[in-house]
């Protein structure tokens, strides 16, 4: 799989020229067989060295490497993958503070989205 697309690169890019502002993550990428989830929110241009939560047990905000991302082998001959599906929705500082009364990026995501989804019930 390819990691990181033209289009997810321009706007890592574009938001990596633009520090300090509370970007939506643009990207999630998981272990598929384990811990692992990074939600990255820009990308340096060096082309390489990514920005934003990765959760490897322990969640923190730091920088992570595209190029060390895309050498991971794990059993089966996989790799760290990304989610095709994932569109971010909240900016970087509400996933932290989810993330930290979840305990997880994984256990912040289904919070979040359950949240925001409309009641059944109407209200």
């Amino acid at each position: 799989m390819i990691l990181l697309t033209d289009d997810l690169r321009e706007r890592l890019l574009a938001n990596g020229r633009d520090r300090g502002a509370d970007h939506v993550p643009v990207i999630e990428f998981f272990n598929p067989l384990g811990e692992g989830v990074w939600l990255a929110t820009e990308l340096d241009a060096d082309g390489d060295t990514l920005f934003g939560l990765a959760d490897l047990g322990y969640p923190e905000f730091g920088t992570f490497s595209l190029e060390e991302m895309a050498t991971i082998r794990l059993p089966f001959g996989m790799g760290i993958e990304r989610d095709i599906l994932f569109t971010g929705d909240f900016p970087i500082s509400v996933w932290a503070a989810a993330t930290r009364e979840a305990g997880s990026v994984r256990a912040a995501e289904r919070n979040l989205y359950r949240a925001a989804s409309p009641r059944r019930d109407g209200t």
